[in-house]
């Protein structure tokens, strides 16, 4: 599930730096609604996604909130990316 989780991540990451790119004027507001329904599809993907995993790697509340708010922020999911690393890290050594 880390890994499903992860891929999440990744895309729900770059999808919002998409849409920030259009507020930039770096990509054309015709774009606006694709990237927008995109966007929306994969935050939710992402939000079910980080409760799975946080309810399967026993994440603590404030650890599963730091993710959900990585959601909201720039650049946030390459923090969140390291995080999983190192969670599939250790769940591959301990088993």
């Amino acid at each position: 599930m880390l890994i499903f989780f992860r891929v999440a991540s990744l895309c729900e990451g770059i999808s919002f730096l998409l849409i920030l790119s259009v507020s930039l004027g770096l990509i054309p507001r015709e774009f606006v609604y694709t990237i927008g329904m995109a966007h929306g599809v994969l935050f939710l993907t992402y939000f079910m996604s980080s409760l799975i995993s946080s309810h399967k790697q026993a994440w603590s509340v404030i650890v599963w909130l730091l993710v959900l708010l990585a959601a909201i922020v720039p650049f946030a999911f390459i923090a969140v990316e390291i995080f999983l690393q190192r969670e599939l890290h250790n769940h591959e050594v301990s088993t």
